[in-house]
């Protein structure tokens, strides 16, 4: 293993989000009269592309106008964020001492993935160094958001390792050749235990580890 190059995933990675907004939506959804609880939101809404839940939802409620509630909900989560937002623990920390060069990918729009990372403080270490899933046309799990944070890196996959919180995200990474590391303690990352290029790391201490063992 030899890393040259980061990639981050950006909700529940980078910055604090993904629960801020999970109970935001379960809150949206129970207003129109969609019955998921808190848990069920956050399960199938972390890491997946936004417009695949949404479109489940409308299966379980057609009266639903998807395109109004969707406006909403993006104008009000962009507005929360904007009042506090806090980074993940350690990552302010980890993304301040790196000597590699590093870049957010993520299934977000633009303008979610700067709000977030400006409110929670990161972003002058990722200006210009963004690759959103609606530029590229490539949602994870597929590869092509990755492959395209590596042509970013100016390097190729196998040298990347990429930092993710779900499962959609691994599995994103290692279909596209890079090193995975499995990020958290929410997401049960069983499934990829033994497979080439996958790591665990809990907490950014973890991932400061891998990079040493990586540079011996």
């Amino acid at each position: 293993m030899n890393i040259k190059g980061i990639i981050f995933d950006n909700d529940g990675t980078l910055v604090d989000s993904e629960r801020m907004a999970s109970a935001l939506l379960h809150q949206m959804l129970n207003e129109q009269g969609v019955a998921l609880d808190a848990d069920q939101v956050l399960e199938r809404f972390r890491g997946v592309q936004f417009a695949l839940f949404m479109a489940d939802v409308a299966l379980q409620a057609p009266q639903l106008d998807i395109d109004r509630f969707v406006s909403n909900f993006r104008a009000a989560s962009l507005a929360q964020f904007r009042s506090g937002l806090a980074p993940m623990p350690g990552a302010l920390a980890f993304v301040e001492a790196l000597q590699l060069p590093s870049c957010v990918a993520s299934n977000g729009p633009r303008d979610k993935i700067e709000t977030t990372l400006e409110a929670a403080g990161l972003l002058p270490w990722f200006e210009n160094r963004i690759v959103s899933a609606y530029e590229v046309n490539s949602w994870k799990p597929a590869p092509g958001l990755i492959l395209a944070a590596c042509h970013l890196l100016e390097l190729a996959p196998h040298e990347c390792l990429l930092v993710e919180d779900s499962h959609a995200g691994v599995q994103a990474g290692l279909a596209a050749g890079t090193q995975v590391a499995g990020y958290g303690v929410d997401t049960d990352f069983s499934l990829y235990a033994g497979r080439p290029g996958f790591h665990r790391a809990e907490h950014y201490r973890d991932l400061a580890a891998l990079l040493a063992a990586s540079a011996r």
